[in-house]
Order: structure tokens, then C-alpha cells, then sequence
């Protein structure tokens, strides 16, 4: 599958902050240019100095758990050296006079934190480029899980894209691409979310617990588990492996009742039939024929006196007389 080269599209000389021009349609290559190369030469792009304040997040969210220890890393080599490489960022849709990250979300929140600007190359583009190359990034750098991946596609299609712009944004295979949708088919986005990014764990692994997750009532029985004290670990990874353990057991099915016992009566005469049903919890009289219904009213009018000498009995027996 041919990937569309959304770098092309910053290659050329950056827009200034205060007049950020419309941009000519992006070029489409073949995957003979990296994107690797790409990343180089945005580098050598023009770049401005945003103030961070300006700068909203991508409207579609890549990331599940924040890496505070790859943060505070890379916190801590701006703070010496300076930001080495630019962000993407758009003039933001639907606000004017701000901007969105298409990429470089923590290099912004560094900015932020320590109260400096941002450098930034600035490029127009429509909501499909903005994913396209928002996905080739990560893909790039490899710093997303699958399943951080697989929530980011979904995120995508349900904001009405194509899958062919999901396979472009990840660089995805039909195989690979198939899996991701029966992982969010079948398994509850708070499952997931509450799972994490689980790093090491692959694609075939996440398959595999979507194909447990498939059996009617089992993403309510995960949801339900996933809140319990049971599931609580603090990595994400054991956290997966609860779940999987868990659904890998079969729910265990409610205990048959007792069966029905069925008796019948009858007298002589025949002149009334009664079917007697007994289930334990449950005792049931049916009289059919013509005497039925006179006969269930005198019964009816005997219970009290019934019930009293019932009573009687049983003290009877455990009295021992």
C-alpha cells in the first residue's frame, strides 16, 4: 500500500506566526522516501517561537499513560541544552489567533513547565493530513504500544476518516489492521483504558484476549472485574495479564435449580384430577374436571384451619409425641 508522504507538506519554508498562508495540495510519494529523511529536513525548516499558552493539544489523542520518567528526561535535556527539534503545529480550526500540536505534545507541555517558548513549524493543513502525519511520527520514533495505536486508529475512524487513512497515519497492513478492529470491537474502551499501555504487550496477545471477549455478557464481566480490588496493579502489563487470566476461565454458570418433582391424584370416581408440582421453593395444586373449581374453593376455605393443624404436626414431631 502506498503511504501518503505527509512531510512533504512542511518541507518548504515555514509560515511566520502573524500570516500563516494556505498551503498548495500536499505531494504524495512512494515509500521510497523515509520518513526518517522527512523528520531531517523539518528540522532544517523554518521555525518560529510560539508561546506555549497557544498551543492546544491534537484533536485526537495517541497516548493512554504519561511516561513521567521519559518526561522529567526530556524536561531535563531541554532545560540544558535547549529544544533540538521543532513541533508541528496548524492554525487551530476553529480558533483564531491559537494552534494545535500535530506533533510534539510533551516537547510543548516542556515549554510550558519551564515558561519558555516553543520552536515550532507552522503549517495549514485539513483534519486527514493532521492525523496522517501525527501517526507516521509516532510510528516513526516507535514509542507507542499497540494498543495505544489501536486506540488512536479507532479514535480516528469514529471521527469519520477512512481506513485507508488509518493504515496510512500507522503505516498498518490489512493483517494488522483487522486485528486492531476486532481488539476495540470486542473489548469496552474503559476496559482498555483502565488495562493502560500495557508496552509489552503485542498485537497477538491483545487478539487473543478479544477473541475471550467475544461470548455475549463477557465485556460486562470484564468491565465488572476491571473495577474490583482484585485487578489493581501498578503496572499496566500485570494489569493485562489479571484480565486475561481472568476471562480465560469460563464464567461459571448459575447451579441448576432442583429438578420438578410431579405427582397426581385422582379419586375413585375420577370426578376431579390434581397435578402436583413440588420444586423446593415452590408448591403447586392444579385440579381440572367439572369439581375443580368447587373443590379448590373448599380447600381454599380449609387453609387456615389447614395451616393450623400442619403446625401442630410438625411440633408434634420434633416434641417427639
Amino acid at each position: 500500500m502506498a503511504r501518503k508522504d505527509i512531510f512533504g507538506s512542511v518541507m518548504g519554508p515555514a509560515a511566520s506566526v502573524a500570516n500563516v498562508k494556505d498551503i498548495s495540495a500536499y505531494a504524495v510519494r512512494g515509500a521510497s522516501r523515509s520518513i526518517m529523511q522527512s523528520f531531517e529536513e523539518l528540522s532544517k525548516s523554518s521555525v518560529v517561537d510560539l508561546d506555549p499558552a497557544l498551543v492546544d493539544t491534537s484533536f485526537v489523542s495517541d497516548r493512554m499513560d504519561d511516561d513521567d520518567e521519559a518526561f522529567q528526561e526530556l524536561l531535563a535535556a531541554i532545560r540544558e541544552r535547549g529544544q533540538d527539534s521543532p513541533v508541528l503545529v496548524r492554525p487551530h480550526p476553529e480558533v483564531s489567533g491559537r494552534f494545535q500540536t500535530v506533533f510534539g505534545h510533551r516537547r510543548v507541555r516542556v515549554a510550558r513547565q519551564l515558561d519558555r517558548p516553543v520552536r515550532a513549524v507552522v503549517k495549514k493543513m485539513d483534519d486527514e493530513d493532521h492525523v496522517i502525519a501525527q501517526g507516521q511520527e509516532n510510528a516513526a520514533r516507535a514509542n507507542l504500544s499497540f494498543i495505544e495505536r489501536t486506540l488512536f486508529a479507532d479514535r480516528i475512524l469514529k471521527r469519520g476518516h477512512s481506513p485507508d487513512t488509518v493504515k496510512s497515519a500507522l503505516a498498518l497492513d490489512d493483517t494488522t489492521f483487522s486485528k486492531m478492529r476486532s481488539v476495540t470491537s470486542n473489548i469496552p474502551e474503559r476496559v482498555i483504558l483502565a488495562i493502560g499501555a500495557a508496552k509489552s504487550v503485542g498485537r497477538d496477545r491483545w487478539w487473543q484476549l478479544a477473541k475471550l471477549m467475544e461470548p455475549p455478557g463477557a465485556g460486562v464481566r470484564a468491565a465488572e472485574y476491571v473495577a474490583g480490588t482484585d485487578f489493581a496493579q501498578p503496572a499496566s502489563e500485570a494489569r493485562f495479564t489479571r484480565l486475561f487470566d481472568f476471562m480465560s476461565v469460563p464464567a461459571k454458570r448459575p447451579h441448576a435449580s432442583t429438578k420438578s418433582k410431579e405427582t397426581a391424584w385422582t379419586p375413585d370416581d375420577r370426578s376431579v384430577r390434581a397435578k402436583i408440582t413440588d420444586t423446593g421453593k415452590v408448591f403447586t395444586l392444579a385440579l381440572k374436571s367439572k369439581e375443580a373449581s368447587p373443590f379448590g374453593a373448599f380447600i381454599a376455605g380449609k387453609l387456615d384451619e389447614l395451616f393450623e393443624a400442619f403446625r401442630e404436626s410438625e411440633m408434634a414431631k420434633k416434641t417427639g409425641d
